[in-house]
């Protein structure tokens, strides 16, 4: 059963009523004045010179690396030993795959899409490559792992990874840094982040 309504002038409610037109359309407080409040805030100083603090990324000290960082370098050393010692059938047909048939599989994959890639301008090709090999879900999660084990994972896997992949993988490896190759450009963003709060605090 409902409660009882009260008459309509028994009781006067205690909180205003809110108001959007009008000459006074300020919600305050019982028993508070407005104009003091107006008064106040024009009495204070304004402080103008208020720089925020900078940090210059180029002075960032790169302390170790971080557990993905650590797991990847790991990672690359041992397929680093095992391509030294034996090279297996898919790597030694990598090897032979040629630019124009890399630049092929690109052109199709670029035929594929249904928008321009708008931020890839200044990437080469092996990057974008390597990039869209970064974001293929279908074979696997790709932080934590270098992109050579992820592939082999997923070669073994029989989830048919592009062997231009892995020719591009082999070729960016010889001439570069093996780190910066095997980190996915999730891994890059990831822990540029962390570094970056590391850095702040």
């Amino acid at each position: 059963m409902p409660p009882k309504r009260l008459a309509s002038g028994a009781i006067k409610p205690q909180q205003s009523t809110l108001a959007f037109h009008g000459s006074s359309n300020k919600v305050t407080k019982a028993g508070a004045k407005a104009q003091n409040a107006k008064k106040s805030l024009l009495s204070e100083p304004v402080i103008k010179d208020v720089k925020p603090e900078v940090i210059d990324l180029d002075v960032v000290e790169v302390t170790k690396p971080t557990t993905a960082e650590a797991a990847i370098i790991q990672q690359t050393e041992k397929e680093v030993v095992a391509q030294q010692v034996e090279s297996t059938p898919e790597e030694d047909h990598a090897r032979r795959v040629s630019d124009t048939a890399i630049k092929k599989y690109w052109a199709t994959k670029e035929k594929q899409r249904m928008a321009p890639r708008v931020h890839q301008q200044d990437l080469s090709i092996h990057g974008k490559i390597l990039r869209e090999w970064d974001m293929s879900a279908q074979f696997g999660p790709c932080t934590g792992i270098a992109r050579l084990k992820r592939w082999k994972r997923a070669q073994r896997l029989e989830l048919d990874p592009p062997i231009e992949v892995l020719a591009v993988l082999l070729k960016e490896q010889e001439g570069k840094d093996k780190l910066t190759v095997q980190r996915s450009h999730v891994d890059e963003l990831l822990n540029s982040k962390a570094e970056l709060l590391d850095a702040a605090a």
